[in-house]
C-alpha cells in the first residue's frame, strides 16, 4: 500500500533522507527507528505531502502522492503525533468528529460516531464534553487516536505519539495500539527513537542510519538475532538477547511458595506472598516479619512485576529479578496467583526452548 522508491531530500546541502527504497506490506505496523536527525519523520511525512521529496516517489496504492490534492489526500490518512496536536477550545466529540464534519457530515451525526470511537479506544463516553486541558496525558492520546480513526482510513501515520507520557501510561497505550490493530488491521506507519517500542509494536522494524541511510529493515526477532552490522548492533543494544525473551514462550510450571491472605494473621518463617480476598497478588512479607494482628497493606515490601502464564519468558525473568524475594510471581488470565519462579527456572526453560529449537 504505501512504497518509497529511491526517495531522496535534501534541505540545501544536508541529505535528510538518501534515495531510500522501502515497501510497508498492507495491514500491518512497520516502525521506523533511529537516532535523531535519520530521517524518521521525514519519510512519515511524505506520505502525507507535508514534506516533499527532492526526488524519486512516494507511492500509495500505486499512485504516487503527487499526483493527488493534498487536502484529498490528508483526509483520508490517519495521522497522530506528539501530545495529541487536539483543538484546545473544542471539546472531546467535536476534536474526535473533525475530519467527519470535513468530509461533509452533519455536526450530530459526527459526534454519534465519536462517541464509538472514544469506546473503542477505551475511554467513556463521559469524557466527550470536557476539552483537552482537563484530561491526562495518556486521555489527550487516545483521543488522538480517536479522531485519526474518525474516517476509517486505511492508513495510520504515528510520530512519536506515545514519548510524551510517562513509562506506566505509555505501556498502557502501546498495548491499547496492539489491541486495536488486532481489531482493525490498519497499515501503520509508526516513528519512536525507542528500540523497545519499536520491537514491541512492529510487524517490521526498519532502522535508519544518519543521513536516511536505510540500514536493515526485518522482523523485530530477526533483527535482535541478525542485526546486519555494527551500527544496528549498537544501536538495538548490547543486551539485544535479552530483549529477544519478548519473541521466546515457553512451557512454566510455576512453584508453591507460602501465601497469606490480607486481614489474616500471619505465620512462617520465609518469604511469604500475601493476596487479597479474589488471590491477587500484593507483595511480599519479609521473613522474621514483626506483623503484629492481621496483616494489612503497610506490612508489604513492592513485589516486582508479574508474569502472565503463557506470555514470553522475557517477563518471567523480569519477575524473578525484579521480586525481593527472588521469586517472580505468576498469575493466570484472571490475575490470580498461580505460583512463582526463579531466574534459575527461567533460565532451565530457555535452554529446553533452545534445545528443540537447535535439534
Amino acid at each position: 500500500m504505501i512504497g518509497f522508491q529511491d526517495v531522496r531530500k535534501e534541505y540545501g546541502s544536508t541529505v535528510a533522507v538518501h534515495d531510500l527504497r522501502l515497501s510497508l506490506p498492507d495491514g500491518a505496523i512497520t516502525v521506523l527507528v533511529g537516532p535523531s536527525g535519520c530521517g524518521k519523520t521525514t519519510l512519515l511525512r511524505m506520505v502525507n505531502r507535508m514534506v516533499e521529496p527532492t526526488s524519486g516517489r512516494v507511492l500509495l496504492d500505486g499512485t504516487d502522492v503527487r499526483e493527488l490534492d493534498p487536502a484529498r489526500l490528508r483526509r483520508g490518512i490517519g495521522y497522530v503525533i506528539q501530545q495529541a496536536g487536539l483543538f484546545p477550545h473544542r471539546d472531546v466529540l467535536d476534536n474526535v468528529g473533525t475530519v467527519l464534519v470535513l468530509g461533509g457530515t452533519g455536526r450530530r451525526e459526527a459526534r454519534r460516531r465519536a462517541v464509538e470511537l472514544l469506546d473503542l479506544v477505551g475511554l467513556p463516553a463521559e469524557l466527550g464534553t470536557r476539552y483537552p486541558a482537563q484530561l491526562s496525558g495518556g486521555q489527550q492520546q487516545r483521543v488522538g487516536v480517536a479522531r485519526a480513526l474518525a474516517a476509517d482510513p486505511p492508513v495510520l501515520l504515528m510520530d512519536e505519539p506515545f514519548s510524551a507520557v510517562d513509562p506506566v501510561v505509555r505501556q498502557g497505550l502501546q498495548d491499547e495500539l496492539l489491541r486495536l490493530q488486532g481489531e482493525l488491521g490498519k497499515t501503520v506507519l509508526f516513528v519512536t527513537h525507542d528500540i523497545d517500542e519499536a520491537v514491541k509494536l512492529g510487524d517490521r522494524v526498519a532502522v535508519l542510519r544518519q543521513g536516511g541511510h536505510l540500514a536493515q529493515v526485518a522482523a523485530p526477532d530477526e533483527l535482535l538475532a541478525r542485526p546486519a552490522d555494527d551500527f544496528v548492533t549498537g544501536f538495538v543494544g548490547r543486551d539485544r538477547g535479552y530483549r529477544r525473551l519478548s519473541f521466546v514462550d515457553g512451557q512454566l510450571h510455576p512453584q508453591s511458595v507460602d501465601t497469606v491472605v490480607l486481614g489474616d494473621p500471619v505465620s512462617g518463617s520465609g518469604w511469604r506472598l500475601a493476596l487479597d480476598t479474589d488471590r491477587a497478588p500484593r507483595g511480599w512479607v519479609p521473613p522474621q516479619s514483626d506483623v503484629d494482628g492481621p496483616l494489612a497493606e503497610n506490612h508489604l515490601v513492592a513485589g516486582g512485576s508479574l508474569h502472565a502464564l503463557g506470555r514470553p519468558l522475557r517477563g518471567a525473568l523480569d519477575a524473578a529479578l525484579s521480586a525481593p524475594s527472588g521469586l517472580g510471581v505468576v498469575v493466570d488470565g484472571s490475575g490470580r496467583y498461580a505460583g512463582v519462579v526463579t531466574a534459575e527456572h527461567v533460565l532451565d526453560v530457555i535452554q529446553r526452548e533452545r534445545g528443540v529449537r537447535t535439534g
